[in-house]
């Protein structure tokens, strides 16, 4: 072995570290390097639970591949903040929530599948290949947010990712089933919107007179079961 490949050899690895972003004067979002994948969340759900046991946190909002901070008081040093984040996140280990499995009939075309057409362009796959494909996947809930109720889901097919459109639906249903970039989901309000819509569901996502309001928790397996198809 040469010099040059020997002193390669011997050098440790450099491991990527996670981003961490001040949000306001309370709050610190980190960002997990890497991939866009479930042992990635994996460990977001693992720094969750260690975060959210320190005296001086208030809040944890995990989201996808990342996790949100919120302190309850101003930081007289947001370095060290910053420092015990990053090593929490060396020492976290990936863990794998059991969540429950849910099943969720939809109405593929149709009425509500205003953005089939369009998908199937981008792909070069029939609108038949595009329904089978997403209703065969199987998916993670890896997180909640940007509505009450909506889980970002993670397995989507990269055959159909199809990004976000620049110039939101104005009006999309509530129960649209969707996809926005590598992601797939149910809309759970009326209104404007800015993913694909290629399919409908009836099952509501989110009751607030529930003891439980939101159908879907991080951990989640979600199938989406074809009821009908109307191409």
């Amino acid at each position: 072995m040469s010099r040059a490949a020997t002193s390669l050899a011997s050098r440790p690895l450099i491991r990527s570290r996670p981003k961490i972003s001040a949000i306001g004067a309370r709050a610190f979002l980190l960002d997990a390097p890497g991939e866009f994948d479930l042992a990635a969340q994996r460990r977001i759900w693992a720094l969750t639970q260690t975060v959210r046991q320190w005296p001086d946190v208030i809040e944890t909002v995990p989201g996808m591949t990342n996790l949100l901070a919120v302190f309850k008081a101003v930081p007289e040093d947001p370095d060290s903040v910053i420092s015990r984040l990053l090593d929490a996140w060396e020492r976290a280990e990936s863990i794998d929530i059991k969540g429950k499995t849910i099943d969720i009939p939809v109405h593929y075309g149709g009425a509500h599948a205003t953005d089939l057409a369009a998908l199937c362009d981008l792909c070069g796959l029939a609108d038949k290949e595009v329904v089978r494909l997403h209703h065969e996947g199987t998916y993670t809930v890896f997180a909640l947010g940007s509505a009450p109720g909506f889980g970002y889901l993670h397995g989507l097919d990269p055959r159909l990712h199809m990004p976000r459109k620049t110039v939101p639906s104005l009006r999309m249903e509530k129960g649209c089933v969707t996809i926005g970039g590598m992601q797939t989901g149910v809309a759970v309000l009326t209104g404007p919107n800015g993913w694909n819509s290629i399919g409908f569901a009836d099952l509501p996502m989110f009751d607030p007179a529930a003891e439980v309001p939101a159908l879907m928790a991080p951990g989640d397996i979600v199938r989406f079961l074809p009821e009908r198809i109307e191409l």
